[in-house]
């Protein structure tokens, strides 16, 4: 499915041609029922309405502090994209944002714990050099040295990034750091249990805001919109894998009998 498929911008857009067109033959309650909703998804691209929806998501992660010592031995982060085709593991340039803030996080933790091994997962959308393979260069320069470094390439998704790393060799331990960013981490770390994993959360970066009491916290801004999309997104994800969770111990359930 098309991501701007389940944009609210564009159902907003939809539902006013709709109401525009058809509001004087449409039953009053089914009209009143669609005006709501145009009002509530106006809500949603606004700061109020979108740091709300990405509060509903990040609070889900756990504090790092329900990681009872000692500290796990494997910091896994999960790398964020890349623009454009990569050619060079060198390309520090071509990392995106969410890439460079979850590795400037899983660093300073393993800073923190520097005899953990510092496992980096992801692949490449574009055939070209994997996004792990750029970010494990950049965290050499930044002082990991090559032998506390592994990197996973064939991942493409969270789920494939479980799954790939619980088949790594040599085995990595179940109980581990999960670098990723917060909003992410969720639907990361229900990925992960699913293949056995117990990951310690730990987020690199937030995008909720705080209340302000402003006259623009109430209107639509495009960063809210961006923000809306990706709740929309994570919610979506986590239906899907705790949908497939369910079926694999399911299935797994079945052949031990």
């Amino acid at each position: 499915m098309p991501d701007f498929i389940l944009s609210p911008l564009i159902w907003v857009l939809l539902l006013a041609l709709l109401l525009g067109i058809l509001w004087r033959r449409l039953p009053r309650w089914l009209a009143s029922v669609l005006l709501v909703l145009e009002l509530v998804l106006v809500f949603s691209m606004t700061p109020a309405g979108a740091n709300l929806l990405v509060h509903s998501v990040e609070s889900r992660v756990p504090p790092a502090s329900t990681c009872s010592q000692p500290a796990p031995t494997a910091i896994v982060v999960l790398s964020g994209g890349v623009e454009g085709r990569v050619q060079r593991t060198d390309d520090y340039s071509a990392l995106t944002r969410t890439s460079l803030q979850r590795l400037f996080a899983a660093v300073a933790l393993w800073q923190a714990h520097p005899d953990a091994m510092l496992v980096i997962s992801g692949g490449s959308p574009h055939g070209s050099v994997a996004e792990s393979e750029i970010l494990a260069s950049l965290a050499q320069r930044m002082g990991v040295p090559a032998g506390k470094l592994r990197v996973e390439t064939r991942s493409r998704t969270t789920w494939a990034n479980a799954a790939n790393l619980a088949q790594a060799q040599p085995a990595l331990p179940r109980r581990l750091w999960l670098v990723s960013s917060a909003l992410h981490l969720p639907r990361a770390s229900l990925a992960f249990r699913a293949f056995g994993f117990k990951p310690c959360a730990w987020p690199s970066n937030s995008v909720y805001s705080p209340f302000r009491a402003s006259l623009g916290y109430f209107m639509p801004q495009n960063s809210s919109l961006a923000k809306t999309d990706h709740v929309i997104h994570e919610w979506l994800g986590r239906w899907a894998y705790a949908w497939r969770a369910r079926h694999m111990h399911a299935d797994d359930a079945m052949s031990s009998r």
